[in-house]
């Protein structure tokens, strides 16, 4: 099995709210990956002692130990379980009832002799090779399939659409909210390899439109994970401003994360 990690944060003053990792059992037999991104609140208050990068350090790494400890669990429920210890840390000091108490998306894939289940919350992506070179993204496409009209402040869209009903979900304090992931399996014969991105490295397919999905894992796989990072930053140093409100980029650069596994 070959693993490759690479997350960069978007500026050398910003904390990386990113998290990610690849677990191995001791057997030998199976692993796992998980990615995070932390979801950056708007100026003012969360309702939280905590930063973003407290809440996703926490939530990796509770996912990362269960999803290995407990192969036999679904990962729903390894994410309930993740999102209700990391609660508990700080449900007696925060306000977790608050819109922007910290939270993040999510992206877990698990394989065995046998399978490769993954789960996918928000707007991370999962992409998987099969034998025969086709690249099938796992997405969760709620929030992009919102109108535009709908996304008019970080108000509105906190109030009718941050984890509610016809709106988008992230891990945050619920561990109800796992039963809303985007969740599978398919027969371990039938990956070759896998790659999972934070929407900051994901903008070379979603933003700037350089290929699809199946473009974006061949340059993964060809030239690794830090030439995608490395492409991203050029697209965004040359955008022009114009070109960004085209894009609706509300970042320049945002935390980019790649991981990258060869089963």
């Amino acid at each position: 099995m070959r693993t490759e990690l690479v997350s960069e944060p978007g500026g050398r003053d910003r904390d990386n709210e990113d998290f990610a990792s690849v677990g191995v059992p001791a057997s030998g037999r199976g692993g796992s990956l998980v990615v995070l991104d932390g979801v950056t609140p708007p100026r003012g208050g969360t309702g939280c002692l905590h930063s973003v990068p407290w809440y996703t350090a926490r939530l990796g790494g509770a996912l990362t130990e269960l999803t290995v400890s407990l192969p036999d669990v679904p990962l729903s429920d390894v994410l309930a379980r993740a999102i209700a210890r990391t609660a508990g840390m700080h449900a007696e000091t925060c306000d977790l009832s608050h819109a922007r108490t910290p939270q993040a998306t999510v992206v877990v894939a698990r394989w065995s002799a046998e399978s490769v289940e993954y789960l996918v919350l928000s707007d991370s992506a999962l992409l998987l090779k099969s034998p025969d070179g086709t690249v099938t993204p796992v997405l969760d496409d709620r929030l992009a399939l919102l109108p535009p009209s709908a996304l008019v402040s970080d108000e509105v869209i906190d109030a009718t659409l941050r984890n509610r009903e016809g709106g988008f979900f992230t891990a945050a304090a619920d561990p109800s909210v796992a039963d809303l992931a985007v969740t599978g399996s398919v027969p371990r014969a039938g990956v070759r390899a896998l790659a999972a991105l934070t929407d900051g490295a994901g903008r070379w397919v979603e933003k700037f439109r350089e290929g699809d999905w199946a473009d974006c894992f061949t340059l993964i796989a060809k030239e690794g994970a830090r030439a995608l990072v490395d492409r991203v930053r050029e697209l965004e140093r040359a955008d022009d401003a114009g070109r960004r409100v085209f894009l609706g980029r509300s970042k320049t650069h945002d935390d980019a994360t790649v991981v990258y596994v060869e089963l």
